[in-house]
């Protein structure tokens, strides 16, 4: 299952992000998988989406059970697990409002 998470981003952060996703995307990709295994998530995607009101970062993740693949996230000590929740911290500005209006699946 495809589970989305719609974030603002703090528009001074907006640069940080972007460049802590590159590294996970580059050079840290290799320590990025170990996560996704250890969470049990398929694949993950982010974008970010420039608006008037500033920064929404969309994140998408495929897993069977995200409230686990969250919890073990949220309790992981590897050095890029712990870096990615600092800098998703620092860079939050709040949920998005939003409306799911399709979600259709074969599986």
């Amino acid at each position: 299952m495809i589970h989305m998470s719609f974030r603002r981003i703090k528009a001074e952060q907006r640069d940080a992000v972007e460049q802590w996703l590159a590294e996970l995307n580059g050079p840290r990709r290799d320590e990025a998988l170990e996560t996704l295994r250890n969470e049990g998530v398929r694949h993950e995607s982010a974008s970010i989406i420039d608006t008037s009101d500033g920064p929404i970062l969309v994140y998408a993740m495929e897993s069977d059970d995200i409230d686990q693949a969250r919890a073990v996230g949220a309790a992981s000590t590897l050095p890029v697990d712990r870096r990615h929740h600092d800098v998703m911290r620092t860079a939050d500005g709040g949920a998005v409002s939003h409306r799911l209006v399709l979600d259709v699946s074969d599986h």
